[in-house]
């Protein structure tokens, strides 16, 4: 019987832990939402602009003139 009255409390005294940890939590969480806001689409650069600005950091200009002759025709020939 004492055991099951201090059981009850303990439990209770955890549950309203928890209940505080969870309203901090939730208005921490409508803080953060409203101080920032979502992106525009708009903003965001298209995916093909992506694409190209990491090929060009990442590949080398091509220095030779046959070379890059041979790889415009070889560009060419797939379109």
């Amino acid at each position: 019987m004492v055991f099951a009255s201090y059981a009850g409390q303990a439990f209770m005294i955890l549950g309203i832990i928890l209940g505080v940890f969870a309203v901090i939590a939730l208005l921490a969480f409508a803080i953060y939402r409203l101080s920032h806001p979502k992106l525009k689409q708009d903003d965001k650069p298209e995916e093909s602009q992506i694409v190209n600005e990491e090929l060009n950091r990442i590949l080398k200009p091509i220095d030779d003139d046959e070379l890059a002759k041979k790889v415009n025709e070889y560009e060419d020939k797939d379109e």
